[in-house]
């Protein structure tokens, strides 16, 4: 299978593209990002592009399997309208771009509580995102929602609080539905989930995530 990836220098993604790259069922991983990889594995494909001007990279997102994991902070977009541009804009011409070039199955890293009725920007925006992925005929769309995720080299100080302390009571036996996700696990989820090729529409949760990781 030929994988295509954005969002691969982030957290999530740079565990997706390890995992993919190891794995034999797929002979081909395609990232587009907007600085290089240093990365000469033999399967890796680097596509440096500027997601504002589509029309030079559409024709590159051809393949099987499409995982959208792009996002960033409204701290270090700047703004509302920048990280829209981000969170929203830049995956959604990603999608309908794939499907329109016959990819079948598209995974994307959405967030727990996204909903376009939510008087949060955030959650609304991924709301209005899953709300656009679903009208897009894909064979098979996976709409992952993650709690807090665990990342391994975060240096967010409100982040690494937050872990220490969702760890903390998860570890008492509290809130386990809440706990923190591995980026790794995440990613696992999304490959494994790929690769079984159903149909249909799939909303997977916290809780199911880890399962799937495992299976």
């Amino acid at each position: 299978m030929k994988a295509l990836v954005i969002g691969a220098t982030g957290a999530t993604g740079k565990e997706l593209v390890k995992i993919l790259l190891k794995d034999s069922d797929f002979e081909e991983v395609h990232v587009f990002v907007r600085r290089t990889i240093q990365d000469n594995h033999p399967k890796l494909h680097t596509h440096v592009v500027d997601f504002d001007i589509p029309s030079e990279w559409k024709h590159l997102v051809k393949g099987d399997v499409a995982f959208s994991c792009l996002g960033t902070t409204l701290k270090d977009a700047g703004s509302k309208e920048a990280q829209r541009k981000v969170d929203f804009n830049y995956q959604y011409e990603f999608a309908k771009t794939a499907r329109e070039n016959g990819v079948e199955t598209f995974a994307l890293v959405s967030s727990y509580g996204s909903n376009v009725k939510s008087p949060i920007f955030y959650s609304k925006m991924k709301g209005q995102l899953e709300d656009e992925i679903k009208k897009l005929p894909f064979k098979q769309t996976l709409i992952f929602q993650p709690g807090m995720l665990d990342r391994p080299e975060t240096n967010r100080t409100g982040e690494v609080i937050g872990l220490k302390v969702l760890k903390a009571v998860t570890n008492l036996g509290l809130f386990k539905s809440q706990r923190p996700l591995p980026t790794k696990t995440l990613a696992s989820a999304m490959i494994n989930l790929a690769k079984k090729k159903d149909t249909g529409l799939k909303i997977i949760q916290l809780t199911d995530i880890f399962d799937v990781a495992e299976s």
